[in-house]
């Protein structure tokens, strides 16, 4: 994985102190892991995908795309819902997010049926 590091890390355009200030470590931190001195975490690997929108897989295996897409926007909506005071709206993102595949699959598929009804409607 040292040897990701050092790509992601360029690809970024970062120095190893920026790069370490980005995930609260320091210079030497990053440094050692660069050289394979020090292994990375778990916790720090997630840190280190979410902070740069990097593709676990890709960041463990070195296989797939470097980088994966982020909606910002989702985010910071998800972020203002979860810091306001409407507890529907929290309950809801609360919910969701510990759907299980089958549970959102039937979401998806009431979705689509209520859209195709719409459709049919107008």
């Amino acid at each position: 994985m040292s040897e990701r590091i050092v790509e992601l890390r360029k690809a970024l355009g970062l120095t190893m102190e920026k790069f370490g200030e980005r995930l609260g470590v320091k210079k030497s931190a990053v440094n050692k892991w660069e050289k394979g001195e020090n292994n990375i975490t778990d916790q720090m690997v997630k840190l280190i995908c979410r902070e740069f929108n990097v593709d676990p897989y890709w960041l463990e295996t070195g296989e797939g795309e470097m980088f994966i897409e982020a909606d910002f926007a989702i985010y910071d909506k998800i972020d203002q819902i979860m810091a306001g005071e409407n507890d529907l709206h929290k309950n809801v993102i609360k919910m969701a997010a510990n759907l299980d595949t089958e549970e959102l699959l039937v979401i998806a598929r009431m979705i689509h049926e209520f859209s195709e009804l719409s459709k049919k409607e107008n």
